[in-house]
Parts: C-alpha cells; structure tokens; sequence
C-alpha cells in the first residue's frame, strides 16, 4: 500500500463559520432599528428631545443695514455703524433716555446674561438704542457701564427691528430684546416682559453651541 503522504486523500476542509458574516449584518442593522424603535415607539426615551427656544427665531434672519440706513449716534454725536460689532453676539435693546422701570428691566436682564457666561464673556457685547435726545441719569450710566450707547431715530431702528409693527416705533421699540449674531444677522426677538431666567438659558445655549464669535 501506497502511504506516501503526497499521494494520500486530503482531509475533508472544515466549514467555514458565519458568525463574523452575522456581526457584520447586526452591526449594519443596529442604526436603522435604532431609528426606527426612536421614531415609532418614543416611550422608550430613544428620541432626542426637541430644540426649543424661548425666544423667537426670525425668518428669514435681517442683516445688519448699511450705516448710513441707521444713523446711529453716539453720545459725543460721532456716528456708529452697528457691523463694526461684526463678530461678536450683540445683545440689543431699546428705549427712551429716560429710562423707565421696564427699559431698565430690559438693561439688567442682559446684564446679566452676559455677566453669567463666564469664560465665554468676551464673546458677547450689549447695545442699547435710545430713541429720542432725552438725558441719561448718572444712576443708569454708572449701573450699566459696558454697555454701548447709541442715539438712534425711531422710524430708521425700526425698519430693521420691528418691520411691520402696527404700533408707533417708539413703542414698538420698546418692548422686545434681540440678538444679533457674530455674521451680523438679527436671529432672535424677545417678548415683551420676557422671563429672565429663560432670556439667560436662550443666550448660553447659543453661546455654547456655536463655533462663531
């Protein structure tokens, strides 16, 4: 008998395993069932929860006009263009020089959202628009240093602000916050009599989120 190992039968090959196939196929199909469990069935807490601002998104976002469209003013009266904030979050607000309690709530409200970002502080400035030649107090110009002050006319902030307010543009002006964005983009509108706590939440999640300004 031939028991040459070159000429003796071959042992039969093992079957190769399918597992690594059936891995491969589970971890393909893990993102669609995941999806699909996260849309269709939400009481197992998969879906992300929804954004949700408490300010008002504007739509389509304004540019910042030309500064000859605005006519700002400072108090030693040089002219100010607003776009030379570019690339800052601008926190906006306006009102008469005399400073009633809810210009000054609007004052202390960014304020302190500002002064609440810690490291992130620098990225943010505050402007205030005052809408008629009236006198600043001592006591608002001492409580709010930092913040930049501007003369502007009614009828000229409001086309950017408010367009399409029914009321006057003083008093249209007066009643919201905004927020312009690092680009130059007012994006947001804050409601009259706005929470301040939720004011403060809105503007450290953009603060935190974004990768501009």
């Amino acid at each position: 008998m031939d028991r040459n190992p070159r000429t003796a039968s071959a042992a039969p090959a093992k079957p190769r395993s399918i597992q690594p196939l059936v891995w491969i196929l589970l971890v393909c199909l893990a993102p669609i069932v995941f999806a699909i469990l996260a849309y269709y069935v939400p009481a197992l807490g998969l879906r992300p929860e929804e954004a949700s601002n408490y300010g008002r998104l504007l739509d389509p976002q304004r540019p910042i006009p030309a500064a000859e469209a605005l006519d700002l003013k400072t108090e030693d009266g040089q002219p100010f263009d607003l776009a030379s904030l570019k690339g800052q979050w601008v926190l906006a607000s306006a009102g008469p020089g005399a400073c009633p309690e809810s210009c000054v709530t609007k004052l202390f409200i960014l304020r302190n959202s500002h002064a609440s970002q810690g490291k992130n502080v620098e990225r943010l400035s505050r402007v205030w628009f005052v809408t008629d030649d009236a006198p600043i107090s001592e006591q608002i110009l001492e409580a709010y240093q930092g913040t930049i002050i501007v003369r502007a006319k009614p009828e000229k902030l409001a086309a950017f602000l408010t367009p399409g307010a029914s009321a006057p543009a003083g008093q249209a002006l007066a009643a919201p916050m905004w927020i312009i964005d690092p680009l130059g983009n007012l994006m947001i509108e804050f409601p009259e009599n706005a929470d301040p706590v939720s004011v403060r939440k809105d503007i450290s999640k953009l603060i935190y989120n974004s990768r501009i300004g």
